[in-house]
């Protein structure tokens, strides 16, 4: 397994790279000190609330400074610390740094940083730390050999990560996936879309339910597989690579389904991974401490996980020793449970914010991915993440009163907050801020091939009214 290690410490490097990046273009925009949810009112209101206890309930850097400057160090300092990953240097310290810089941004993010994928990749990195026995020194070719448990162990959080998508998926009840009719809606209902979604929404229901079937196949049975022998992790590897390529392929889901595809590189082995030349020194083994440290974390994630397993899908009451454990390593986000797509959304409905000088005449704002102008093409953002595009699809899912943070995206348009005003593909203001600010809600849907042969729309709407209050000022 040290090549495979190897590659793996790379992926994840990269991994990183791509969601500091992402998250470094859009911070000040989203969390800033004139951002849409500013860090700084929501650390005063933690410590009003939880007093001492808030270091460890809401566990960020951002204690120590929550300025913009730091908020942008922690940001592209994670990338530069991906580039020290990249490069085998000092890969354990690296690591920990990563990991604890994307916690501190994941926990400072609020309702913007709350993805499964956020905590996937906090709990890949976590174990990334102790994936090598030494965390210091230099690391260019492949030549230390990794920590066989904590192989283990990343395969266990793949199996978790597939296995639990499934079972979600039949225990939520929902009448369409039982019928395998949920893909029928899912490539137009999905957060964002790409052009390749539209064509996929134009196949017959019984491919639909073909695929519907596959992907039961892969996240109920083939997980399975990761426990057997080198065959049957093969037959793992290439299953779940296919379901993951296919989602990256139809969907905009930024870097998960490229994380998910790095966890699968460790059912490799070496044997399959020949055209990597070893470094040719002697490899390096672990010591005796690093192996008693890898044990005690094994029995920590096990304990935890198992545990978060038999009470969310078994019912099962946890004995209050693991139950304490667990509600005390939750805010470090590295222990999770997963499970995509447990209800399939089956209408499309989409906020379109506008603005006005006169209150008649009213111009929209328009995202860099989300759905809005019907003639223009759905997009492609993989690896990146429109963090405020993919929020207003939840929005759009439920009332503006459960969603506040939108009446101050609406606020921070009416001040003309440049920060913000990048979020969006374009300023329909030209830099001078509206009047008034209004929220309308449109059903959304896509077209078929003879309207969009016809009219050269790619999507279809109608508009069901006033999403919220008008604001102005």
């Amino acid at each position: 397994m040290v090549l495979t290690a190897w590659v793996f410490s790379r992926w994840m490097a990269l991994i990183y790279l791509a969601a500091f990046w992402s998250l470094g273009v859009q911070v000040l925009g989203l969390i800033g000190h004139q951002g849409v949810l500013p860090i700084g009112d929501f650390l005063r209101s933690v410590q009003g609330e939880a007093g001492g206890g808030r270091f460890w309930l809401v566990p960020t850097l951002c204690w120590l400074n929550h300025s913009d400057w730091f908020l942008l160090f922690l940001c592209w300092g994670g990338a530069a610390l991906s580039i020290l990953l990249l490069f085998g240097i000092m890969p354990g310290l690296s690591a920990f740094l990563l990991w604890l810089f994307y916690l501190s941004l994941t926990v400072a993010g609020q309702d913007f940083l709350g993805f499964q994928w956020d905590n996937l990749l906090l709990e890949a990195g976590f174990l990334l730390i102790f994936l090598f026995p030494r965390p210091l020194g230099i690391q260019l070719k492949p030549s230390v050999r990794p920590s066989i448990i904590v192989i283990w162990l990343l395969r266990w959080l793949l199996f978790r990560l597939m296995f639990e998508s499934g079972v979600v998926k039949l225990a939520s009840g929902d009448p369409h996936w039982a019928d395998l009719t949920a893909l029928t809606y899912h490539y137009w209902t999905q957060p964002l879309p790409n052009v390749i979604s539209w064509y996929m929404a134009q196949l017959p229901l019984w491919f639909e339910k073909l695929s519907c079937l596959f992907v039961f196949i892969i996240e109920l049975v083939v997980p399975f597989f990761i426990f057997f022998g080198r065959r049957a992790r093969l037959i793992a590897f290439w299953g779940i690579v296919v379901l993951q390529s296919l989602i990256m392929l139809t969907g905009n889901y930024c870097f998960f389904n490229l994380l998910a595809i790095g966890l699968c590189l460790l059912l490799l082995d070496d044997g399959h991974l020949k055209f990597i030349p070893l470094a040719g020194a002697k490899v390096i083994e672990g010591g005796a401490i690093h192996k008693v440290v890898t044990c005690l974390v094994a029995a920590l994630i096990l304990t935890v996980s198992l545990g978060l397993i038999a009470n969310s899908f078994a019912g099962m009451a946890l004995p209050l020793p693991v139950e304490k454990l667990v509600d005390a390593l939750s805010p470090l986000r590295s222990i999770n449970n997963y499970g995509l797509f447990a209800v399939m959304t089956t209408r499309r409905n989409e906020i379109i914010l506008e603005g006005s000088n006169d209150g008649s005449h009213w111009k929209p704002y328009e995202f860099p991915y989300k759905p809005g102008n019907i003639y223009r093409a759905p997009g492609w953002a993989v690896p990146y993440q429109p963090r405020l595009d993919w929020q207003m699809w939840f929005a759009s899912l439920s009332n503006w009163r459960q969603n506040p943070w939108l009446i101050n995206l609406m606020r921070c348009l009416l001040k003309g907050d440049p920060s913000v005003l990048r979020l969006f593909a374009k300023d329909p203001f030209a830099g001078h801020p509206p009047r008034y600010i209004q929220a309308t809600f449109w059903e959304y849907h896509f077209t078929g091939f003879k309207a969009r042969k016809a009219t050269g729309a790619w999507w279809q709407r109608e508009i069901k009214g006033l999403y919220c209050p008008t604001l102005s000022w």
